[in-house]
C-alpha cells in the first residue's frame, strides 16, 4: 500500500516530516535509484527501495519500540540532522550510543544555540511543527550595534521574505518583544515567535540591515531551559509530554485587529452671508 514518503521516512525514524519534505526539495533522497526532488511522492515501504544521501534507509521500525522525549541544550556548531553531510556533528550524537534512533522537533541552525526537543514520536512532532498549531518560542537575541526605533517597529510590523517550500512570499514578524540591554555595541532582545520558518528570524535580521552575534533559544511551547546546562540533555516527564501533547492540539487563532478609530462628524452650520440667523422656514413667526 503507498503512502506519502515523509509520513513513511518520519516513522523509520529518519527526521520530521517537514525536514523531510525539505530534504526532497534538495534533492537528497532517491527512490530505486531515482532522484526525487519534487513532492507529493507516494511509496510502497514493502517494495521500494530509499535511500537519503546515498544511505539505505531501513523502512521498518519496531512497533514494540517505547515513544522518547528528550530535552536537549544545544550548543553552537551541532548540527540538527539525522543524515550528517562529511564530518558534521549531529545533536543525536550527543546521546547515549544505545538510544533509539530520534529526529528533532523543528529546526535550530547550526550557528544557533539553546532548547532543542528530540523524540521519535512522529504524530507529535508534526502537530508542534505545523504552522496552524502556532506553538510559541522564545529566543535571546543579541545584534551588533544599537537597535534602531525604525529596526524595532519593522520587527513588530513584519517583514515580506520567500518561502523556498511555496515558492511564495509571506510576512514574518515577533508575536512578543522585549529589549533587555542596549548599548551602542550591541542589543539583547528576548523575542517570541509562532511559525518558525527555516532561519526566519536570521532572514528577519538581515533584511532589516542587523548583524546576529548570538541566538538561542530558551523556550519551546511549555518547555525552558531550566537545570539543563549546554551539551546536557534530560528525558521529559510524563507531565511535560502531557502539557507538549496539548500544546500542539489546539489550533490558534491570531488576536484580531484592533478596531480603526473612526473620526466624529459634525455638521457644519450654514451662516449667512450677512451675518444674520437664518430663519427656519417652517417655524411659527410671531407678530
Amino acid at each position: 500500500m503507498k503512502q506519502r514518503i515523509q509520513k513513511v521516512l518520519s516513522a523509520a525514524g529518519v527526521d520530521s516530516r517537514r525536514h523531510i519534505e525539505q530534504m526532497v526539495l534538495e534533492g537528497r533522497i532517491s527512490v530505486n535509484g531515482e532522484v526525487m526532488d519534487r513532492l507529493p511522492i507516494l511509496v510502497d515501504p514493502a517494495k521500494d527501495k530509499i535511500t537519503v544521501d546515498g544511505q539505505a534507509i531501513k523502512l521498518k521500525r519496531d512497533a514494540n519500540a517505547p515513544m522518547v522525549y528528550v530535552l536537549l541544550n544545544k550548543p553552537k556548531h551541532i548540527y540538527v540532522t539525522n543524515v550528517a553531510q562529511g564530518e558534521q556533528k549531529r545533536a543525536i550524537d550527543l546521546l547515549p550510543p544505545d538510544f533509539p534512533r530520534l529526529f528533532p522537533v523543528g529546526r535550530l541552525e547550526h550557528d544557533s544555540r539553546g532548547l532543542l526537543i528530540l523524540t521519535n514520536d512522529g504524530d507529535l512532532t508534526n502537530r508542534l511543527t505545523h504552522p496552524k498549531y502556532q506553538v510559541p518560542k522564545t529566543f535571546i537575541l543579541t545584534v551588533d550595534g544599537e537597535l534602531s526605533a525604525e529596526a524595532e517597529k519593522q520587527m513588530r510590523e513584519g517583514v515580506w521574505l520567500s518561502d523556498s517550500r511555496s515558492g511564495k512570499g509571506f510576512k514574518a514578524r515577533v508575536d512578543q518583544m522585549k529589549i533587555l540591554t542596549k548599548s551602542a555595541q550591541k542589543t539583547t532582545v528576548e523575542l517570541t515567535i509562532r511559525d518558525g520558518k527555516n532561519r526566519e528570524l536570521r532572514r528577519i535580521m538581515v533584511k532589516i540591515g542587523c548583524k546576529v552575534r548570538d541566538l538561542i533559544r530558551t523556550r519551546f511551547g511549555p518547555l525552558t531551559l531550566d537545570g539543563v546546562s549546554t551539551g546536557k540533555w534530560r528525558l521529559l516527564s510524563p507531565g511535560e509530554i502531557k502539557k507538549l501533547q496539548r500544546a500542539g492540539e489546539t489550533e490558534h487563532t491570531p488576536a484580531p485587529p484592533p478596531p480603526k478609530a473612526t473620526k466624529r462628524v459634525e455638521a457644519k452650520r450654514e451662516e449667512p452671508a450677512d451675518g444674520k440667523p437664518k430663519r427656519n422656514p417652517n417655524q411659527l413667526r410671531l407678530s
